[in-house]
């Protein structure tokens, strides 16, 4: 069996920083998603508004409460940009 790459020895670990474009209906709850799971997102976004919102800790979608991302957002989990 091959040794792990090195992409995969950092997603074990929870070091892999993650990026997601786009914070709308599919990304923001994937960016929570990861987040929760140990790793530091990095989500962006083109609307400035949600960019604000987000790093204030306000979701604007239904399925991702404020609560959970306002808490990533304070313990240097997820920030958008």
């Amino acid at each position: 069996m091959a040794a792990p790459s090195r992409i995969e020895e950092r997603l074990r670990r929870r070091t892999a920083r993650i990026g997601v474009l786009g914070l709308g209906y599919v990304g923001l709850p994937l960016a929570v998603e990861f987040a929760k799971a140990g790793f530091q997102v990095l989500g962006f976004e083109i609307n400035e508004k949600r960019v604000a919102d987000l790093n204030r800790g306000r979701s604007y979608i239904q399925d991702v409460p404020s609560r959970e991302v306002r808490d990533l957002v304070r313990e240097g989990s997820f920030a958008a940009r």
